[in-house]
This record gives structure tokens, sequence and C-alpha cells, in this order.
């Protein structure tokens, strides 16, 4: 999809040409939309399939007088009850008079630009409008993060109730899509630490305060992703013990029941041979024998308790 914004006097507005000072935001673009956007404005195609490949990783490039910056942002996958998150690339072309932003996926950073209150004056300063996404997209990784560990907690308290392993597979997805932040907010940093030193593009004071907010806001983004990540890893290993030692303990009392059944069944095994048996023409043998199986098995259930064995 292809949707084109430029400034008019309350803000911004859409229109349906290129012009100067635009926003040019491609959204899964088709291929007659990326040729459209290479011959108008003569961008390289490179620059418009890199952001295209969900491997591709945060970076800046710098050529022929155009700008590329990849950023990857977080996007939450829901599959019935149960909810992960990968990382995308988003990309942002620089041009003379003209940004373009480009992304596989519809994403809510590039919404909140719609409702920022001085829109008209963002749009008009490139480097303000390119460093209030990395701010949305710092933003974006603190709200997913607050939501993971908000549903951490949920599950582990369905957890202490029953051990199921729909939990566990939640929690496990919660933990992969912590890896992929993770991975992601530091290849974001490493990207806004090269734009800070100015070579790509021009930062006044102003400007400059955006930028270090954004770092600021990503930053504490690693802090709790490695701290959430480190929660669920450890948690995870207390489960998979937890789940190991009860499977123990559940074997553990049915050996024990096991041998205490075949204390009797081994004593009618033996007068059960078709040989001479003591007692075998005692009146009261079949009462005898059935007193003795089950004195046999009472010492044996008193001594697995006395061990703890049940």
């Amino acid at each position: 999809m292809l949707t084109i914004f430029r400034q008019n006097e309350n803000g911004i507005e859409r229109c349906s040409s290129f012009c100067d000072g635009s926003w040019i935001n491609l959204i899964n673009p088709t291929e007659q939309e990326l040729e459209s956007v290479e011959k108008k404005l003569g961008v390289l195609p490179e620059f418009l399939r890199y952001p295209l490949d969900e491997e591709e990783t945060s970076r800046v490039e710098s050529d022929e007088g155009q700008l590329l910056i990849i950023l990857k942002i977080p996007l939450p996958q829901h599959k019935g009850d149960m909810i992960r998150y990968e990382t995308v690339p988003l990309g942002i072309i620089v041009l003379h008079d003209v940004v373009i932003t480009i992304c596989l996926h519809h994403t809510s950073v590039l919404d909140q630009l719609l409702e920022i209150k001085d829109i008209k004056k963002v749009l008009r300063d490139k480097v303000r409008f390119i460093f209030n996404i990395f701010l949305r997209v710092a933003n974006a990784y603190l709200r997913h993060l607050r939501l993971i560990d908000r549903l951490t907690n949920e599950y582990e308290e369905e957890l202490h109730r029953s051990l199921r392993n729909q939990e566990l597979i939640k929690l496990l997805n919660l933990e992969k899509s912590l890896v992929y932040f993770n991975t992601s907010l530091k290849a974001n940093d490493l990207v806004m630490a090269r734009l800070e030193s100015g070579r790509y593009l021009v930062i006044d004071e102003e400007n400059e305060d955006i930028l270090e907010d954004a770092q600021i806001e990503n930053q504490q983004a690693i802090e709790m992703a490695k701290i959430f990540s480190d929660i669920l890893s450890g948690m995870m290993d207390a489960y998979a013990s937890v789940i190991s030692n009860n499977l123990n303990i559940v074997m553990k009392f049915l050996t024990s029941v096991t041998i205490v059944l075949m204390l009797p069944n081994l004593v009618a095994s033996i007068y059960g041979m078709n040989i001479s048996l003591p007692f075998q023409d005692f009146p009261h043998a079949f009462a005898l024998i059935m007193g003795l199986s089950f004195i046999l098995s009472v010492v044996v259930v008193y001594i697995f308790i006395k061990k703890k064995m049940f």
C-alpha cells in the first residue's frame, strides 16, 4: 500500500502525487508501487528492497546522496490465546526533500506519527521526523515489554495451579520473543550511535535532545528485556526441575505400590504349585496364608513410610 502525506495549513493531508517535502509510506508494497517510486523519485532499487527482507538487520547506509536507515521494530503474532513477538525491518530512506518509510507489515509506530501535535513542523524537518520515529520505536518496545511482564505473571499463576504443557509453551514463546527484542534493541542502539556522530545527518541542539530521549528509552528497553529474559530463563529451569521432581515422586510411589502388591502375589504363587506344601492339610490354611501375606505387606508399607517412599 502506497500512501503520500504532504503539509497543509492544518498539519498534513493525504495526496495522490509526489511532491517536495512529502512523506511517502509504503506498507507491503506491490512491485508496481516500488517501480513507481523508483522511477519518479530516482530512489536506488536496492534501498527499496532491503527493508522488505525480514532477516535484514538494523544499519545505516549512504550512497549517491541517498540515506537508508533500517530499524527493527516489534511485531506481535497472535495464535489463539498465545502471543509471541518477532522483529521486522522498518526502512527510512532520506532524499533531498522527501522521506520514504517502507515496511512489510502495518505498524502502530508510523500511525503514532500522525498523532503528533505539531506534525507539520516535524515533517518539515527530516532529521526531527527520523528521530521521532526512533523515539516511538523505543516506546513501542517498552510497551510490549510491559505486556510481556504482565503475561509472564499470569502464566506463572496458572502454572502454580496446574503444570500444563500449554502454559509452558506460552512461556517459551515469550522467552523467544525476548531473545528477538534483545538482539534488535542492541542493533537499533548502534544505529542511533552512528547517527549521533553527525556523519550522516546534520543535527541541531533541539533534534539532539530528541535523539538523546530515544537513546535513553532504548537503553531502558534493553535493560528491561535483559531482566525479563533472565527471569523467564530461571523460571523455565525451575519448572523443568519441578516437573522432573514430580515425575520422580510418581515413579517412586508406583514402584513402592508394585513391591507391596508383589508380596501377596508371591505367596499365592508359591502355594499354587502342585506339590506337597506346609499346612496344606491344615483346615485354616487359607486364612493363615492370607494373614501372612497381609502382615508382610503391612511390614513393607511401614518400612517404606519410615523411609518416606510413600
